[in-house]
């Protein structure tokens, strides 16, 4: 059986690669620079320890070679001093001539080549060079002496050899400690740095074990509070956390409310349905109200569970959002009310700034939103008194107000008006659902308008609806729908 190409080359086929945890590979690379600078000291501090010594073996020979320019000044060329090859020994000199024929019949102890007669002519300054005397290595520097004559000192070089390879084995002592410490203080590093994201990495771990999203990272208090990226992600994280405990709230809250308001019509509705199930045991009179009785239980449920859909739908489905003239609306929706209402008045005045007003949205949504506003003026409305519907505009917002007289909304009540299911207990004993305002107030930041309750002047309820005017330079024109 043919191997594979990545079998038969021994490499691993791309994308097989083992993937590092991002604690190991901050570690590698925080140990690797350091270790890349310690190294890096090390290696200019054996040069520059080097160089020092070579220049103490420099200036010991030109200290020499003075010395012997006075002593051997008059002395014929040739070999003055020959004892170099011991320590202790002073260093080697000798005298070379510019003519090879002026050199002695004794040969010379140190090596003599053409820039040694370069020197001693005189078109060649004094130079430093290596050589060897009795198997060790030394250091030799030829200088003019005078008369066409060249002097050439050397001493061995074995305190520098020494010296260098001392230094050597110490740095790099020193450089193999400094990796092993930059490969723990790596470590140390990246877990202190990485702490906030393991504990990140636990607490989503455990949110997605419990589903439970009351948990949060514990962040640094006092002096030890940072304002580092991984700070900010844990604080970030506590953020997206808190607005998911919310939400989960919220639609847990919404499931249950949504299952005790269904219970009583559900209930209803069997009981209605059981008795035209017996029909036979009913009078005519008896089986009439039944089923008028049922086909109002079913319009309420279905109005119920519509507005379920509505208040659990992320978003439209495709929206057409278009320019909508408002004073249509609002007066379209103000006769449709007095159709459902028949012994309410509604009393409409649209400002003449307002008439040509137009908004950016969804003119079916800004129609629902109208009649739940109405329906719910119209609800609490007395019959001798009209609900009052007025349309303006105002810095650069078109303004709805719906007034009603009834008992109006009561301190403790304002704040829970728009929530879903919510009914005062003035309202309890009235048909609906408590959804209406919920929606509403969900279709007016959909079309990002806002939508407050109040207490009205003289008693009753104002519900008002600020919403840009799209011909204004501030209008908006997109439409989107939060669940």
């Amino acid at each position: 059986m043919p191997w594979p190409r990545s079998a038969r080359s021994g490499r691993r086929p791309e994308g097989r690669w083992p993937r590092r945890r991002l604690r190991t590979r901050l570690t590698l690379a925080a140990s690797a620079a350091v270790a890349v600078v310690v190294v890096g000291v090390c290696a200019a501090a054996f040069l520059v320890i080097r160089h020092q010594l070579l220049h103490q073996l420099d200036l010991h020979l030109t200290q020499s070679a003075r010395l012997a320019a006075q002593q051997y000044r008059r002395e014929p060329p040739g070999v003055v001093r020959g004892e170099c090859r011991y320590l202790a020994a002073p260093a080697c000199t000798q005298l070379v001539p510019v003519r090879p024929g002026d050199d002695p019949a004794q040969p010379y102890l140190l090596p003599v080549t053409g820039a040694t007669r370069q020197v001693a002519a005189g078109t060649r300054g004094p130079y430093y060079s290596e050589l060897r005397l009795a198997d060790h290595r030394a250091r030799m520097l030829t200088t003019p002496l005078n008369a066409g004559r060249a002097l050439q000192v050397a001493v061995r070089a074995d305190t520098v050899d020494q010296g260098v390879r001392q230094a050597a084995g110490l740095l790099a002592a020193v450089g193999a400690a400094g990796v092993i410490l930059a490969g723990v203080l790596g470590s140390w590093v990246s877990r202190t740095g990485l702490a906030p994201v393991a504990r990140l990495t636990a607490t989503a771990g455990r949110i997605t074990a419990t589903r439970d999203a009351r948990h949060r990272i514990e962040l640094p208090t006092g002096r030890a509070r940072g304002d580092d990226e991984i700070t900010r992600l844990a604080a970030s994280f506590n953020t997206m956390l808190g607005e998911l405990e919310k939400s989960v709230t919220a639609q847990r809250r919404l499931v249950a409310d949504a299952s005790h308001e269904l219970r009583t019509p559900l209930t209803a509705l069997r009981t209605n349905a059981d008795l035209l199930i017996r029909s036979g045991r009913l009078t005519e009179a008896q089986r009439e109200r039944a089923a008028t009785a049922l086909g109002r239980q079913l319009r309420e449920v279905t109005v119920l569970v519509n507005d379920l859909i509505e208040l659990a739908r992320e978003e439209e489905p495709d929206p057409l959002v278009e320019e909508v003239r408002l004073a249509s609306v609002v007066a379209h929706g103000v006769d449709t009310a007095r159709g459902h209402w028949p012994n309410v008045s509604f009393r409409l005045r649209i400002a003449p700034d307002a008439d040509t007003g137009t908004v950016s949205g969804v003119p079916a949504r800004l129609s629902r939103l109208l009649s739940s506003l109405l329906d719910n003026a119209a609800k609490f409305s007395p019959p001798d008194r009209p609900v009052e519907v007025t349309l303006e505009r105002t810095a650069g917002c078109l303004v709805l107000a719906i007034r009603d007289h009834g008992p109006g909304i009561a301190a403790e009540d304002l704040p829970y008006v728009f929530d879903r299911f919510y009914r005062a207990r003035t309202a309890r004993a009235l048909p609906g659902s408590g959804l209406g305002l919920a929606m509403a107030r969900q279709i007016a930041r959909a079309h990002h308008a806002d939508l407050t309750a109040e207490h009205a002047p003289g008693g009753g309820a104002l519900l008002r609806l600020r919403i840009p005017d799209s011909a204004a330079p501030d209008g908006l024109s997109q439409v989107s729908y939060p669940g």
